[in-house]
């Protein structure tokens, strides 16, 4: 299926719309101009969303839009988009979907082949991470652990599995049992980042280990929306894996360089030139010129060339 979003006539259009997580002037003229035009405006509060409509003098209709009457919903507005009715649904706050209501919504729009019409904007994962001080990539999105005991611990031990930075929401009521459950599976010196309120007044970014937080939360109570991120025990494990720099990634250094580049193109399904690159990466190769020398037996002249560019760049 192939969505052209804005070179469709006669049938609606379905617009996702992040709105701020805190500071009111994250809002974008986009999203202001969108909530503006639009038909209908899907909020999960309609009274939250009130006055972020007051503020920016958005005198759209609104109708409710939440997790208790989705399937009620679901069916009216597939039925509005369908006459050609444009319609915005907005979060209380950040982007739809993510932790949020929207998924089936936009599960049904797509099964209708109505254009569903992403912008972007707030999101409180993203913003935590790039100031965290974690590796930022890659990254494993969560969102709520359960609230349950056994199943919080369950699913922290299926994260543990995880070499990526881990983005977790929590409520503020539960954090002391949440960085209790994170110590007891990842160990008391596990590196975390307990982000709050951000891009309020209030915003602050507490990093240390998961027996820092424990100790911390005894004796503190912390308030206000809460982002928990999970780091890795060794960043630079993380970093040498994502340039194919681990034993696991790299083929035997015994090999011919011929055959380190096929053994890329067929463990790692990498493209001819992608081996090639990855091959130059390793540090155990001998002379570049003589990799070169050697591929242009094997490949054709343009190989040749790439890797001569590639090395000068390098």
């Amino acid at each position: 299926m192939r969505q052209k979003s804005y070179r469709t006539e006669g049938i609606g259009k379905l617009f996702l719309v992040p709105t701020p997580i805190g500071n009111l002037e994250d809002m974008t003229f986009r999203a202001v101009n969108t909530l503006r035009d639009v038909d209908l405006i899907l909020a999960e509060d309609t009274r939250h969303t009130q006055k972020l409509l007051n503020h920016f003098e958005i005198e759209t209709l609104q109708k409710s839009f939440h997790e208790h009457n989705t399937q009620e919903r679901i069916p009216q507005v597939i039925e509005w988009l369908q006459e050609g009715k444009k319609i915005a649904q907005v979060s209380d706050a950040g982007t739809p979907s993510i932790s949020d209501p929207g998924f089936e919504l936009v599960q049904a729009c797509v099964e209708a082949s109505i254009p569903v019409i992403p912008l972007p904007g707030a999101n409180a994962g993203i913003t935590a991470l790039i100031a965290s001080g974690l590796v930022p990539q890659p990254f494993y999105f969560y969102g709520f652990l359960p609230r349950k005991k056994k199943e919080k611990n369950e699913t922290l031990e299926q994260l543990r599995t995880h070499s990526e930075t881990v983005i977790l929401y929590e409520s503020p009521f539960r954090l002391k049992d949440t960085f209790l459950a994170i110590q007891a599976v990842y160990g008391e010196s596990q590196p975390v980042v307990l982000c709050r309120e951000l891009t309020k007044s209030y915003e602050e970014f507490i990093r240390g280990t998961a027996s820092d937080l424990v100790l911390l939360l005894q004796e503190e109570e912390l308030k206000g929306e809460c982002c928990i991120l999970i780091g890795h025990k060794n960043p630079q494990e993380v970093t040498t894996a994502l340039s194919g720099g681990t034993e696991e990634n790299t083929p035997d250094t015994s090999l011919s360089i011929t055959q380190q580049v096929e053994w890329f193109i067929e463990h790692q399904q990498l493209s001819q030139k992608e081996a090639i690159k990855a091959v130059a990466k390793n540090k155990t190769c001998i002379r570049k010129f003589i990799l070169s020398r050697m591929l242009r037996q094997k490949y054709r002249p343009s190989t040749h060339i790439l890797l001569g560019r590639y090395f000068i760049l390098r």
